[in-house]
């Protein structure tokens, strides 16, 4: 109930984007700690493409982790711990402990990544629980339309 509260008041941007962007792979909880899944999305976007901000934040990392560019910003007001969200692979625009404001240009989609295109994967954390950072976007409710339209 909290997580549908925040989202609603927080308005969250896409990282990528104007348009949304394609989703190539989604998310995939892990049925333990160290067991297999996908702790995030991965939204189609071309090399050197902006990533903004999805919301107002600090940015609490900015640097390499395995070979690539990760971001994480931490979201205030969201709870303690508070939420972050993290982007990979990236070249980050800003430094560790810079506040910025929801679409704000915070690091550029950097080539070679694990999707079959280039991509950015998008995660989000609760303390190290990992959440699925599409709770986090607004979208239009669903219609049905009537067969053959």
């Amino acid at each position: 109930m909290l997580l549908t509260t925040l989202i609603l008041t927080l308005g969250l941007l896409w990282p990528v984007g104007p348009p949304p962007p394609e989703i190539l792979r989604g998310w995939q909880p892990p049925a333990g700690p160290y067991a297999p899944g996908h702790r995030g999305v991965d939204l189609a976007a071309p090399a050197d493409a902006p990533v903004l901000a999805p919301a107002a934040g600090t940015v609490t990392f900015a640097g390499p982790v395995g070979g690539r560019g990760v971001l994480t910003l931490t979201l205030p007001g969201t709870g303690s711990p508070p939420l972050r969200t993290t982007f990979s692979p990236v070249t980050p625009l800003v430094r560790a402990g810079t506040p910025v404001r929801a679409g704000t240009p915070v690091a550029r989609v950097a080539p070679g990544t694990h999707c079959p295109r280039t991509c950015l994967h998008w995660g989000l954390l609760r303390g190290d629980r990992y959440l699925n950072p599409l709770l986090l976007i607004r979208r239009p409710p669903s219609r049905l339309l009537p067969l053959g339209a």
